[in-house]
């Protein structure tokens, strides 16, 4: 199942009623940060979780659930039909633009991610799977289990994300790296 997709229906479903996830917390009875990682992609709701979230929300598990096991033999998305994922935004100003989300049923993610002139992720975090990122313009300082790399054009990493890591841009000029990953994202 894409789990990326699962996140992005279930904020696209919370933010179409005008809810905060204070006020789906308050009428689901979960915990704000478990709604806010689960939108974020950072854990994988259970079904209980899940059966709660479709209630607060208005909408059943099969409506959340519809499609997300299609998967299309070719999935071809234009440059200008990117979809920009929002992520831990209190963590990062990165700006990721799925790749691949014409297809939901997928093992890898891919994204662009531009990284700002002086931005990036602010902490070091891990997630479940294996991660490829290479540097499409520009340079980042990519942080892997407390050491830092300078990453600079054409430079490419492969990694267990399952290990604190994260990329940040101390330069004056904005970045851009594709990165891919696989298994559970994010």
């Amino acid at each position: 199942m894409n789990l990326v997709e699962l996140a992005s229906r279930i904020k696209a479903a919370r933010m179409s009623k005008g809810y905060t996830l204070d006020r789906v917390a308050e009428i689901s009875g979960l915990g704000k940060g478990l709604l806010s990682k689960v939108e974020n992609f950072r854990v994988t709701p259970s079904l209980p979780t899940l059966a709660k979230l479709c209630e607060a929300l208005g909408m059943s598990m099969s409506e959340l659930f519809e499609g997300l096991d299609d998967k299309p033999k070719l999935s071809i998305v234009r440059a200008n039909e990117r979809k920009e994922i929002e992520r831990d935004r209190d963590q990062s100003d990165i700006s990721y633009h799925a790749l691949a989300h014409g297809r939901p049923d997928r093992n890898m993610d891919p994204f662009v991610l531009d990284v700002p002139a002086g931005g990036g992720r602010r902490e070091a975090m891990p997630h479940e799977g294996e991660e490829f990122l290479i540097v499409l313009r520009g340079s980042v300082s990519f942080e892997y289990n407390g050491e830092t790399h300078l990453l600079k054009e054409g430079d490419a990493a492969y990694f267990d994300a399952e290990v604190d890591h994260r990329v940040f841009n101390p330069g004056a000029k904005d970045a851009r790296i594709l990165c891919v990953f696989l298994g559970r994202p994010m």
